[in-house]
């Protein structure tokens, strides 16, 4: 089947692209909370666990590495006990003794290695952690195009192209990121945390006593500048979207905006976003630039504070000068990781936000794509017949009403009417791309909900008004209407569709690349493309949905020639709006408010003076 729809529109509103990246795709916003904290997470972890073996290394080495940092100040302090025991030593003793360097060498290189040690498990956890993450993004991605292809056309009616490609993403991405930050964070934080009070604890429980008292300062500034900060956030991937959006839609139509000299509208409504933007990341940045040296100077006092009480317990001799060190070291390294787990929380909310988007994607119920004992196209002669099928997008407004007609196999049938008459939703319908709310079509006496629907679509071949070609090659973008086509073939199908001798005298001739919007070439010859590349398809019915509207009138009579030789004995659906193009249909469909007004020939219905009279008459009225 060939099918040729335009997968991007240029439709202004108030000169945006509705519903484009402009509008800002809702949740990818840094802190926007999921509506389902637990579900959320309990399917990221069930997804996670495709890969347990990755995650107990990266446990198991997480915690290595924390232990090996927290045991170390304490092996350390034993050197600087040692070196306070030995000066002191020295003293008392009129000059005799000393300070053992050897023990203080030995101990000195076992903290080196330790650190070393933690050092090569936190490469070794955050290598495996990485790779575990891209992965993970790599079979979200991979679910979401699988799934993406298998979704009813009713679930693309309903959310914008902008939103569904931030789904596969921004928000896979979003995701990624965070999920490797707060694992490693997350992990490690709470093992440092638990590990640093054992030993604080095991060296003096009243000096952990009062380095806990300025733990409530830190985490209460800590979470004030969070909510304050909060709201800038969410503004500031606003803006970003708003800006990102501008920037897309402005240069895709940049023809639009200098043929209404909207250059200086759109530099203002630019210089607007942008200031909002600039206002609201110097504002978020400021504010969360606030929390490290909060924390800071409440650390300091705790330091100050450990500092004199452990002195005094030093003077004592309750507490050795050594442990007083690892102690304050202990302080540092229990402040840093409770800091850290308030940002990995804000991280996680972010996370689960876009997690749970994806998910909501994932759990979009699919279109059936097979049957049980379905019937089989071989053999079909193309007979098509519309039994009394009524229609609505939605429930409460129906656009089909009571549909019938007979066509028999190598038909040419014309489908007219105005705009919103339901023209090209009878082809939608036909296509089952829907399904119709009563009523049947059927094809050669079958109903169409009886075959698969993929078999049942290789029995079309369909060229709409919105041409769409792919970067590459013009081989390959006809080849896409059978991919099994040797080069001959795609040859043949071009001269038929009167293309071969155009692609001929272009630089390269059938190899030349299309770019992306496929600018290098006319739109009429765009169009010449795509009816070619319905021919290679060789379908048993064919639908053209305003196919010759975009061409001239010189092409378009070599493409009314070149469809007269394809339709024979095939049948064909016509839509057109030039009347003009549909005066040889061996049928004409009249369609009126979703109704078969009239119907007949060209001739015939002319006689009649009805509705298609008056039709034909205004597009010939001087």
């Amino acid at each position: 089947m060939s099918q040729d729809g335009n997968s991007k529109s240029f439709k202004p509103a108030r000169r945006r692209i509705a519903g484009g990246p402009g509008s800002g795709p809702p949740g990818m916003h840094m802190t926007e909370k999921p509506r389902d904290f637990k579900g959320t997470l309990g399917k990221l972890f069930r997804m996670m666990l495709a890969y347990r073996v990755q995650l107990a290394f990266v446990l198991v080495f997480a915690v290595g590495g924390a232990a090996f940092s927290i045991v170390s100040p304490r092996i350390m302090g034993s050197a600087t006990t040692e070196i306070f025991n030995g000066l002191m030593s020295k003293l008392q003793g009129g000059g005799e003794g000393g300070i053992d360097f050897g023990k203080v060498g030995s101990i000195l290189i076992n903290v080196l290695l330790l650190y070393a040690a933690s050092s090569l498990l936190m490469y070794v956890q955050g290598w495996i952690m990485s790779g575990l993450t891209q992965r993970t993004a790599y079979d979200l991605r991979k679910s979401l195009s699988d799934k993406l292809h298998h979704l009813p056309m009713r679930f693309f009616d309903k959310y914008t192209n902008g939103e569904i490609l931030s789904r596969v993403t921004n928000d896979v991405d979003t995701l990624a990121m965070n999920m490797n930050q707060v694992m490693t964070q997350f992990v490690t934080a709470t093992a440092t945390v638990l590990g640093t009070l054992y030993m604080m604890l095991s060296i003096n429980g009243w000096m952990t006593l009062v380095a806990l008292a300025t733990l409530p300062l830190t985490m209460f500034g800590a979470m004030g500048v969070m909510r304050r900060s909060q709201k800038y956030f969410q503004q500031q991937q606003e803006y970003l979207g708003h800006v990102n959006g501008q920037v897309e839609e402005v240069f895709g139509g940049h023809q639009i905006v200098k043929a209404f000299n909207a250059e200086g509208e759109v530099v203002a409504r630019f210089d607007e976003d942008n200031d909002r933007l600039a206002e609201s990341a110097r504002k978020s940045q400021f504010l969360s630039g606030l929390m490290m040296p909060i924390a800071m100077m409440i650390g300091n006092i705790g330091y100050v504070l450990v500092s004199i009480f452990g002195g005094i317990l030093a003077a004592r001799g309750a507490i050795a000068v050594g442990d007083i060190q690892a102690f304050v070291q202990y302080v540092r390294q229990f402040n840093q990781p409770i800091t850290q787990l308030a940002q990995a929380f804000n991280m996680i909310q972010a996370m689960l936000a876009a997690a749970e988007r994806v998910f909501d994607l994932l759990d979009e119920p699919e279109e059936s794509q097979t049957v049980e004992n379905p019937v089989s196209i071989e053999g079909l002669a193309g007979e098509v017949a519309f039994d009394h099928i009524r229609f609505g997008y939605v429930p409460e407004k129906t656009i089909i009403n009571d549909f019938s007609a007979d066509i028999k196999p190598g038909m040419r049938v014309a489908i007219v009417g105005p705009t919103g008459a339901g023209k090209t939703t009878i082809v939608k319908l036909l296509m089952r791309f829907y399904d119709v709310d009563s009523g049947a079509i059927c094809v050669d006496s079958h109903d169409l909900r009886a075959f698969n629907r993929s078999e049942l679509r290789d029995l079309f071949g369909m060229v709409l008004q919105d041409t769409w070609l792919f970067s590459g090659s013009i081989m390959e973008n006809i080849r896409y209407g059978k991919l099994t086509a040797t080069d001959e073939e795609v040859m043949q199908a071009a001269a038929v569709a009167d293309v071969d001798h155009f692609v001929r005298t272009l630089p390269e001739g059938y190899q030349m690349e299309l770019n992306e919007e496929s600018s290098n070439i006319s739109q009429g010859q765009k169009q010449l493309l795509t009816i070619a590349r319905a021919l290679l398809a060789n379908p048993k019915i064919l639908i053209l949905d305003e196919a010759t509207s975009s061409v001239d009138t010189r092409t378009e009579m070599r493409i009314q020639n070149a469809m007269h030789r394809l339709t024979q004995g095939r049948t064909s659906f016509i839509i057109a709006h030039r009347l003009s193009t549909i005066r040889n249909a061996d049928l004409i469909l009249v369609m009126r408010d979703g109704d078969i007004v009239e119907q007949g020939t060209h001739e015939g219905l002319l006689e009649r003076d009805g509705f298609y009279a008056e039709l034909y008459q205004s597009q010939f009225a001087h």
